[in-house]
């Protein structure tokens, strides 16, 4: 069991005023607040450890290498993958995608192959597979959405095919919440010969996930949708796959050896980190994970799943609003709309009630277009939400409402 006192006392946000006002935040679908944990481990990296990685015999240098690699180790127990080495840092989801849309699609795909993903991926996870075809003549389709925001799994199985080199899911969405099973699809594409990518950038921080046990062949996500710093990232890939990959930018720790002639490249990870990384930020990663695995995934999935049933029956006392996107198997992430009002207005008059709010079409154009709305407004839950937040939220929603009314 959770220990919500203690948590909302490590989110510092949670309770400091900022401009005179306690901001109860339904944002962390966008990023996640971060506890002082994470905050400290950054600060101690720029303020008492800082140097850089790799090839530095001085102290400094060791011990920042040893937290930076530490935070390749944990994250590959959080995520079970049978490998360190399986483990690329990226500067997000979106770099860990355009990877391996860029170094595996380009180099792989020829004229005629399919690229299959769905109505409801992110931008990033449609725009790099949109580039990679007009690079190599491949095909790209997508599985429609049915208006519970779930996929329509008949029609994955009539898209798949012997030409379907490439499947990209998002194991949740940012915009509906909805939890997509994406073990069966993974298996489904392996049947046909397709390797498959996973965005799980809304997934790390909500339940667990064993690449393992998926057998997924990528896996992309970000720090700071788990509690981490903004600007770092994770590729997983299986290591038979990264090794037969080209490098997808060059200096710094890729290469093993340069001439002028002619260069070698470093073995994995490294291969695939090229320049300065982001040090702070993978340390402060690192941190995170530490964070989420004292709390327990089953902890925070248990707590989570319990708030979001009271956030959808509370807020469906509020007139006119609809919920858009109501799959059985949802993630704590509550999209809606009000009648008559733009989902902006919605977040801006919240704003007044000192709640922040998600507005617009969450990087998700395609899925908008489906669900037949311009855009929603946003409510998305994280560990240190509680019911009187809920409360605060559809308390003001009603005035919303009554102001228009």
């Amino acid at each position: 069991m959770l220990n919500l006192d203690k948590i909302r006392e490590d989110f510092c946000q949670c309770s400091n005023p900022f401009e005179g006002n306690v901001i109860t935040y339904f944002d962390s679908a966008a990023t996640t607040l971060k506890p002082k944990q994470v905050v400290d481990a950054v600060n101690n990296y720029y303020l008492a450890e800082c140097s850089n990685v790799h090839r530095g015999i001085h102290t400094l240098s060791e011990v920042s290498t040893n937290r930076f690699e530490a935070t390749r180790d944990k994250v590959k127990e959080l995520i079970n993958s049978k490998a360190r080495e399986e483990v690329i840092f990226t500067k997000g989801a979106t770099e860990a995608l355009n990877l391996v849309a860029s170094s595996y699609a380009e180099a792989f795909l020829k004229p005629g192959d399919e690229i299959l993903i769905s109505e409801m991926e992110h931008h990033s996870n449609i725009v790099p597979w949109q580039i990679a075809c007009q690079k190599t003549g491949a095909v790209l389709k997508a599985v429609p959405v049915n208006q519970d925001g779930e996929l329509v799994m008949e029609e994955f199985n009539n898209l798949l095919s012997e030409k379907t080199k490439i499947v990209s899911i998002v194991f949740v969405s940012n915009a509906l919440g909805t939890i997509n099973p994406v073990k069966e699809i993974i298996k489904k594409a392996h049947s046909a010969g397709a390797i498959c990518v996973i965005d799980a950038c809304q997934a790390l921080s909500h339940l667990k996930v064993d690449v393992q046990d998926l057998d997924c062949d990528f896996m992309a996500f970000s720090g700071h949708k788990m509690f981490g710093p903004t600007g770092v990232g994770v590729l997983y890939g299986k290591e038979s796959l990264l090794n037969k990959m080209p490098p997808y930018q060059s200096g710094g720790d890729m290469i093993d050896h340069v001439d002028l002639e002619k260069t070698t490249y470093n073995v994995l990870p490294h291969k695939f980190e090229a320049g300065t990384p982001n040090i702070a930020g993978v340390i402060g990663l690192g941190a995170a994970v530490d964070y989420i695995n004292e709390l327990g995934l089953e902890n925070i999935k248990e707590y989570e799943d319990e708030l979001l049933a009271y956030a959808t029956e509370k807020m469906l006392e509020v007139p006119g609003l609809k919920i858009i996107g109501t799959a059985k198997s949802k993630a704590s992430v509550i999209s809606f709309v009000l009648k008559d009002l733009h989902p902006h207005d919605i977040a801006t008059l919240a704003n007044k009630y000192h709640l922040a709010l998600r507005t617009g079409h969450h990087c998700a154009q395609p899925l908008m277009k489906r669900m037949n709305v311009p855009a929603t407004a946003r409510a998305s839950l994280s560990i240190y939400n509680t019911r009187e937040d809920v409360d605060k939220l559809v308390m003001a929603l009603k005035k919303i409402v009554e102001l228009f009314s």
